[in-house]
């Protein structure tokens, strides 16, 4: 098992203070399906407008890996949520994570993690 933590942040685009982003991500290699613990930050303020979750991206813009957040966490923040079983092409080497919220959907500012393989 391999454990690879990052804090490489791509941006591709500019932020909006408002939107959902992430600050850090831990991505464990567990033989070839992985697992990737995103740290999001959002003033989430109740039903109307939180962070509702997140994506794994592959270089082409292949969606690898969704997390749906199903409620606000308005007095928990920085808060950190995992997705497992994340299947990787040996191929990839790098993937980029975005956060979504309710009212600005996809924020454009990515959090890219390069993956430490054999």
């Amino acid at each position: 098992i391999g454990i690879i933590t990052t804090a490489l942040l791509s941006y591709s685009g500019i932020a909006v203070s408002d939107q959902a982003r992430i600050v850090n991500v831990k991505v464990t290699d567990n033989q070839g399906s992985f697992r990737f613990d995103v740290t999001l930050e959002h003033a989430d303020t109740g039903w109307d407008h939180y962070a509702d979750g997140w994506e794994v991206i592959s270089p082409t813009g292949d969606v690898l890996g969704k997390r749906v957040l199903a409620h606000p966490h308005v007095n928990e923040q920085p808060f950190t949520r995992s997705l497992s079983g994340v299947q990787i092409p040996q191929s990839v080497n790098t993937v980029s994570i975005r956060a979504h919220d309710s009212v600005h959907g996809y924020n454009k500012e990515t959090f890219e993690v390069e993956l430490d393989r054999p």
